[in-house]
């Protein structure tokens, strides 16, 4: 740890996973304890000693936001604030009132207008196109146009979700997923008509289904300094994702791994677009022709961003150094060091895993020390209601894989 920075007051809006992992890479790096402001409380962040939570119930209303952090900012003059979002939503709104907020905070985040044109994935896939970054085959289905073309370009089961998540969420409805996946024509035309009618106006793509399981899956995160240089990058292998209806998707264990080409394919990108912040990709392994495909840019830190901290790539530091320190970069740190991160219990990796080499390497990473999981010591320690709720969040996860997993995939 380094020395703690009393001077140093991280500021987080939301309560979930993502909230507690940027708060402990605070908390490891700088002996600070984060604030955090969301519209209810959240297992993830309850009990903790490193986080003080307060309930803004009307938080997502762009005034009430604003209000909530001009008023918490002119509360504690003095202090070097930095701003970090949990949500797209949260992260929309900061880069959104940059203008307002950047004299107060200091906001590890690009731009707005680039990241409206980037986050919406038919958008981004055509950019992917400038610059050489595979993405899955893909048909775009617009509100004025939502019928499906007659030949597809590519086989049934497809995978369909929409191209702006954040808009998509707005407009809940029965039977809502975050991503779905479609065995034939029928069935991915019902669900594009029963997105449409939600309300939701932005597009929605249909993709071919790239094979292969959770552990085919690899998420890329980045920082890009103030000046638009990319400072470091760290590559992770997913072993399991979740698979419940509004959480499938969500890395729930990782280990990290180094991959030169992709590397330097996203680093040429992000460095193209004038990026600067922190940038998130979700990929996947395509064993048919061995590419790496890209389906997506998040234009925030990951929920499961504690996976780069304990790769030696402490979040707090790398935004840090660069917006309230104004260290000149050096280059860009790659992620070399393997490590094994997770919020579920072994026992879940151990069997819905398909992968011996996978599990191999987790029970060496485990033997040399390199494993991480939601359990933080500090906060542990003479802490006996944070205990019991990582006990109890462990169980709940065993009892959902169980759910929607059922068995040992074949």
């Amino acid at each position: 740890m380094n020395p703690v920075r009393t001077d140093l007051l991280p500021v987080i809006l939301g309560a979930d996973l993502n909230c507690y992992n940027v708060a402990r890479a605070f908390h490891e790096a700088y002996g600070v304890v984060s604030y955090a402001f969301g519209r209810y409380a959240i297992g993830s962040t309850m009990y903790s000693k490193i986080v003080r939570f307060t309930a803004v119930s009307d938080l997502d209303n762009e005034e009430v936001m604003l209000k909530t952090l001009t008023d918490f900012a002119a509360s504690h003059e003095g202090k070097k604030r930095i701003l970090f979002g949990c949500t797209d939503d949260y992260v929309n709104l900061i880069m959104k009132n940059r203008d307002v907020l950047a004299p107060l905070y200091a906001i590890p985040y690009p731009d707005y207008a680039l990241a409206e044109e980037i986050t919406k994935k038919d958008r981004f896939y055509e950019i992917c196109e400038q610059y050489d970054l595979p993405y899955p085959k893909t048909v775009v289905c617009t509100k004025a146009s939502p019928s499906l073309p007659e030949p597809m370009p590519f086989a049934f089961p497809v995978i369909v979700k929409p191209s702006s998540s954040s808009q998509y969420w707005k407009f809940p409805f029965e039977g809502m997923k975050k991503v779905y996946r479609a065995q034939s024509r029928a069935e991915a035309q019902a669900i594009i008509d029963r997105i449409f009618a939600s309300g939701y106006s932005e597009s929605v793509v249909v993709q071919d289904t790239i094979p292969g399981d959770d552990s085919h899956m690899y998420v890329l995160t980045a920082y890009c300094g103030d000046d638009k240089k990319v400072r470091s990058m760290c590559l992770g292998h997913v072993l399991l994702e979740e698979h419940t209806p509004k959480g499938l998707g969500n890395h729930a264990a990782i280990v990290t791994e180094s991959v030169p080409l992709l590397y330097e394919r996203f680093k040429t990108f992000l460095e193209a677009i004038g990026y600067r912040g922190l940038a998130n990709f979700d990929i996947k392994f395509d064993s048919r022709d061995g590419s790496y495909r890209v389906f997506e840019i998040n234009t925030r830190q990951g929920r499961s961003n504690y996976y780069l901290t304990a790769a030696g790539q402490n979040l707090a530091e790398l935004a840090v150094s660069d917006l309230i320190d104004k260290q000149v970069s050096e280059g860009t740190l790659y992620g070399e060091n393997e490590v094994y991160w997770r919020y579920i219990p072994d026992s879940v990796v151990n069997t819905y895993v398909n992968n011996p080499a996978l599990l191999a390497k987790v029970k060496a990473l485990k033997k040399a020390k390199k494993a991480f999981s939601l359990r933080y010591a500090y906060d542990l320690r003479l802490n006996p209601k944070r205990i019991a709720y990582t006990l109890i969040h462990e169980w709940r996860h065993i009892k959902k894989f169980n759910q929607y997993l059922g068995r040992k995939p074949d």
